[in-house]
């Protein structure tokens, strides 16, 4: 075995002497290491100034810290606090207004009134037994029953309702049906006849109907 130590580059690994200062094999230079312990810092060797000065520094910075927390607790105390009140405050100052009260009484528009619808103007009624118009007087015998039909003109009028009526129901009854018709009983004889009557807004057509046994 050799005496002398090898060592192992670093670049290439390969073993050499100790006692060259460069791999054979790469030229790579051999770093040589201290074999010096490292000193010690004076601020860490009691009794020296440095050590001294480290350990006031530490003190202060502790006192620093503690002042630091205890205001930061304080403000948010006197925030709390303040917000507390302020919301006191504004609870107690607070008033219900009553309401006011006024003798006034507001004044209600009324709609405006639709303008009257003109009432139509009726110029003649014929009469219609199915589609013979009656235009003299004519005949029926007791128990008969005829259904009579008006005609309002002008055609144009719509809407507009007849009326018939019986001089004597005694003898002739009559029923309206609906708004133009209506139903003729012969219900006894009677010499003259009887009178039938159509009106509409006015206007009147005027039969006479004899009651024959």
């Amino acid at each position: 075995m050799s005496m002398i130590p090898e060592v192992k580059c670093r670049r290439c690994g390969a073993t050499f002497s100790s006692m060259r200062s460069r791999c054979p094999s790469c030229g790579t230079r051999r770093v040589t290491q201290s074999g010096r312990a490292p000193g010690t810092t004076p601020g860490t060797v009691k009794g020296t100034a440095s050590y001294e000065r480290a350990e006031t520094n530490t003190k202060w910075q502790m006192i620093f810290g503690l002042i630091l927390v205890v205001a930061v607790i304080l403000a948010v105390v006197v925030m709390v606090s303040t917000s507390l009140a302020g919301s006191d405050a504004s609870n107690k100052n607070t008033v219900l207004t009553p309401p006011v009260v006024t003798d006034y009484v507001p004044i209600i528009a009324e709609p405006p009134t639709a303008p009257p619808t003109p009432t139509p103007t009726v110029e003649s009624i014929k009469v219609f037994f199915y589609n013979d118009e009656k235009t003299t007087d004519f005949l029926m015998h007791v128990g008969d029953t005829v259904n009579l039909t008006a005609q309002v003109l002008p055609l144009t009028i719509q809407g507009v309702k007849v009326e018939w009526s019986s001089s004597d129901t005694d003898y002739m009854t009559v029923t309206s049906t609906d708004d133009l018709a209506c139903t003729v009983e012969c219900v006894g004889a009677i010499p003259g006849g009887v009178k039938l009557t159509a009106s509409c807004l006015g206007v009147e057509k005027v039969l006479t109907v004899y009651c024959v046994e």
